[in-house]
């Protein structure tokens, strides 16, 4: 039999490959690029798909590469982990996506990304209308995260332009934003991410030995800034607060979150998809071990985002029925 099927193989008929699955994640010291490695080895290893994780500008990147590197007819799938309000924009065709909208399904919700503005106790900087005059990176250029960062912005300061607002305007990685910060040649960064975030563990300790404090800008929830945001993204975008013992900053912090989720594209085959769930979600300790905001990654979160307007894919939705949890 072996040598049959090394013959068919050979010959290129009778021996199906295995689906391709490219998981795109984000930048390192980022949660998505652990997050999305850890969902890839799970794939692997379960025999459910050949998966790989690449290095990638976050949400907004991996869901043009799910829209225009997708190629079932090569049995190749570019799924990824995003922001539920870029996975929004991209299904309803907006900004980035005018015109050509991605075919976005989720396949499971992950856990809350939490947005930080990042700066330190001596920059003076306690609101976002103090990041005048400041050097300041908002990301990288198109990512979700800028986008987020310039609605908050123009909402606390009329007719703002990063490019006349900041002394310096950087477009770079959270892991290089908090290096700089760090060595004082940044004064503060917007970032989006789980908690706790590695680099920013890192920060909140390469700080500490230099006898500084991190510290992060309060966004409450009855502001102008958060009120804006929300109604751009309705029910997309929730308050919560971030613990003061994660970052040791002074204070809690007041904030925005958005449930991550992990999409694929529509032309993801039911029983492809139902598989790749399946064995997620049978690997579960795994993925926890993996990284620490993937302790929010349960069956009953997981099904969170079916209100939302992205729909889910039905073979997820089969996994989810079977479990109970989709009701």
């Amino acid at each position: 039999m072996r040598s049959l099927a090394l013959v068919l193989l050979l010959l290129g008929v009778g021996v199906a490959q295995k689906p391709q699955v490219v998981v795109g994640t984000g930048g390192v010291g980022g949660v998505y690029f652990y997050y999305g490695t850890a969902l890839a080895e799970i794939l692997s290893k379960s025999g459910v798909a050949q998966a790989q994780a690449i290095q990638s500008g976050g949400s907004i990147e991996n869901l043009l590469l799910l829209r225009d590197r997708t190629d079932p007819n090569r049995n190749l799938y570019y799924c990824g982990t995003v922001l539920p309000d870029a996975a929004l924009m991209a299904f309803l065709g907006e900004e980035r996506f005018q015109g050509k909208p991605s075919p976005v399904r989720i396949l499971f919700t992950m856990y809350p990304n939490y947005f930080h503005v990042v700066a330190t106790e001596d920059s003076g900087i306690r609101v976002l209308q103090d990041l005048k005059g400041k050097r300041v990176s908002t990301e990288v250029p198109g990512g979700i995260i800028e986008y987020e960062a310039r609605i908050l912005m123009s909402a606390a300061v009329p007719g703002f332009d990063p490019r006349t607002y900041f002394s310096k305007w950087e477009r770079v990685r959270v892991a290089e934003s908090a290096q700089m910060l760090s060595e004082g040649t940044l004064d503060a960064f917007f970032w989006s991410g789980g908690l706790p975030t590695g680099s920013l563990l890192e920060l909140s300790g390469s700080l500490a030995r230099k006898g500084k404090r991190l510290s992060l800008v309060p966004l409450p929830p009855q502001s102008t800034p958060v009120q804006v945001l929300m109604r751009r993204f309705p029910g997309v975008v929730d308050t919560g607060v971030i613990p003061r013992a994660i970052y040791n900053t002074r204070f809690d912090t007041p904030t925005v979150t958005f449930w991550n989720v992990f999409v694929c594209p529509a032309s993801l085959p039911d029983d492809l998809a139902y598989a790749m769930v399946k064995a997620i979600f049978e690997n579960l300790p795994t993925l926890h071990a993996a990284v620490a905001p993937a302790r929010d990654t349960t069956l009953e979160n997981a099904v969170r985002s079916r209100a939302g307007r992205v729909p889910y894919h039905e073979g997820a939705v089969r996994y989810f029925r079977e479990k109970g949890v989709w009701r």
